[in-house]
């Protein structure tokens, strides 16, 4: 599975280490995800999901339904 958040859609950003000698190689920056079971009260059911901590804690203060429907809007 990609390192990608279902909810926010973070993915994975590309940069540079740099050492003192100033030499420049390639390097990944990851998201911090996590594989998070979601209880969503209109269906009745459990959702696991790949999301970012971030998503994680605006799901903890917004609720899964008001999170996807700002997504869509």
């Amino acid at each position: 599975m990609a390192k990608r958040c279902q909810i926010t859609g973070k993915t994975v950003l590309v940069g540079n280490n740099v050492s003192h000698a100033n030499n420049r190689t390639k390097r990944r920056f990851l998201p911090n995800l996590q594989k998070k079971r979601i209880w969503v009260a209109e269906e009745q059911r459990w959702v696991t999901m790949k999301i970012s901590t971030s998503a994680l804690r605006t799901l903890d203060k917004k609720g899964y339904s008001a999170m996807m429907r700002d997504l869509n809007a």
